[in-house]
């Protein structure tokens, strides 16, 4: 048995013009494309000057600082911190923080938990756990003492912080990690 071949021609459904297929356009599709290509351009423009400026973390509205009225501690920290990025937060321990030949910081808990401290340097004389935090007490030195604690947050959220020297006004904050 032989197969027949096909006897009616197959016709093509898509018009042409010389022979070519015929694309038409949709001039108002078009124009819709365009500008939803132009907000993403421009969104991604806007989230590259924020990343430059800061506001994704490290950067120059990033930097936040904080004093207590009596001068007795400076802050110096970043407000807005990448999850599982190391950072810095700096203080400035002044003269009316000396007491009896050493200098007394006590950071919250939420420094040593939420946002992962990892190293104080200078080393501190002792620790002392209690009221939900830690006090460190340093060696007194010439002019003001500054102290660093290296920080690695793990996971993106809010985490609000209080630091002091004993016996003078504390300083509180927050700061943002995000992923």
């Amino acid at each position: 048995m032989c197969a027949k071949p096909f006897q009616a021609k197959i016709e093509d459904s898509v018009p042409k013009v010389d022979d070519e297929i015929a694309v038409g356009e949709d001039l108002d599709f078009q124009r819709k494309w365009w500008r939803f290509e132009k907000s993403v351009w421009l969104f991604f423009f806007l989230v590259l000057i924020a990343d430059g400026l800061g506001l994704l973390g490290r950067g120059w509205l990033s930097k936040a600082e904080k004093h207590t009225s009596d001068g007795s501690l400076t802050l110096k920290y970043d407000w807005i911190e990448r999850a599982s990025t190391p950072s810095v937060m700096s203080f400035q321990l002044g003269k009316s923080a000396l007491h009896d030949g050493a200098v007394q910081l006590y950071v919250s808990s939420s420094i040593v938990k939420e946002l992962g401290a990892q190293r104080i340097s200078p080393q501190p004389l002792r620790s002392e756990l209690g009221n939900a935090g830690i006090t460190y007490t340093f060696p007194a030195g010439r002019g003001a003492r500054i102290v660093q604690i290296e920080l690695a947050p793990q996971f993106p959220g809010e985490a609000r912080f209080q630091v002091a020297v004993p016996g003078s006004d504390s300083i509180r904050g927050k700061i943002l990690i995000v992923p």
